[in-house]
């Protein structure tokens, strides 16, 4: 295993534009080789690791290698990897062994990230039970695992990513980590569909956006997680790039949309036209970002 580089990337490289979207555009389980094929003959220069996110699935070292042969031969990258939340290794379970298999899958995760010269991994924290003592049995619980994955990603150079889920609870956990871990270790994955959702998003981006560090980028009609592209539902999209622009992120639009969510029968329009809005989506932030770069 290797250590990830701790890398400051261009956004909308002039030149050599770098764009990403989720390996689980159709699906998220079974071989990936179809669409990461598919993905680098479309033009985007990355991936977002989405498959297997919510299983039990270990990926061994023949797995991992097979990949990064993968990755070589289409000339991708990794964005990050989404960490997978398992259904029966739960890195916040009550039952220890449960939560030690967690800790075990996400390290899996921080692993493979580093194998594949990639520092970022995305994880979602459960949301906090209501109850005095209930909240301090979740909080213990959460600290133990994170102490043990602190380790871990001092020896891989992964950061964990914490993402927004769907209802404004979801902030409480989050807030709590990041005022207890440094920005070398935890940090922020905006999602933008959930922070549509919840109604708050876009308010909570702005009070953590110094440690914003992965993206989630897609769109709803505020009713439900719906996984569209860009510029069909009713983000606010010219806000959140202003806020990208001012926050700690310093890689590229990441998509995480659906083929069939989107209506798109044929593949290859589909991710002609994700590619297309991801262009515009850094565009817009490159757009935002420029007032504060000659600033300063």
């Amino acid at each position: 295993m290797r250590i990830a580089e701790k890398v400051v990337y261009p956004l909308a490289a002039n030149g050599g534009r770098m764009n990403s979207i989720a390996t689980d555009y159709r699906e998220s389980t079974r071989s990936p080789l179809p669409y990461l094929r598919a993905v680098a003959e479309t033009g985007f220069s990355h991936v977002h690791w989405c498959h297997q996110w919510n299983t039990d699935f270990l990926y061994s070292a023949p797995e991992v290698a097979q990949i990064q042969d993968w990755l070589d031969e289409l000339d991708l990258g990794v964005t990050d990897i989404h960490a997978s939340a398992g259904r029966e290794k739960g890195w916040v379970s009550e039952r220890e062994y449960e939560r030690l298999a967690g800790v075990e899958l996400v390290a899996n995760r921080m692993e493979m990230a580093a194998d594949l010269a990639c520092d970022v991994i995305v994880l979602h924290i459960p949301a906090e039970p209501e109850g005095e003592e209930a909240w301090r049995a979740f909080r213990d619980l959460l600290r133990r695992s994170l102490d043990a994955l602190q380790q871990e990603s001092g020896a891989t150079g992964v950061r964990i990513a914490f993402e927004n889920l769907g209802e404004s609870a979801s902030w409480l956990p989050i807030a709590g980590a990041l005022s207890d871990y440094p920005s070398d270790f935890v940090g922020l994955c905006y999602d933008s569909g959930h922070g549509n959702i919840s109604g708050d998003g876009l308010d909570q981006l702005a009070a953590h956006s110094d440690r914003l560090i992965a993206l989630h980028l897609h769109d709803n009609d505020g009713s439900g997680d719906q996984h569209t592209l860009p510029f069909t539902g009713t983000v606010d999209w010219q806000r959140l790039a202003e806020l990208i622009a001012q926050s700690s992120y310093r890689k590229w639009a990441n998509l995480e949309v659906s083929q069939s969510a989107s209506g798109y029968e044929d593949e290859d329009a589909f991710l002609r036209e994700a590619l297309s809005i991801a262009r515009r989506l850094d565009d817009q932030i490159a757009r935002a970002r420029a007032p504060h770069t000659k600033e300063q």
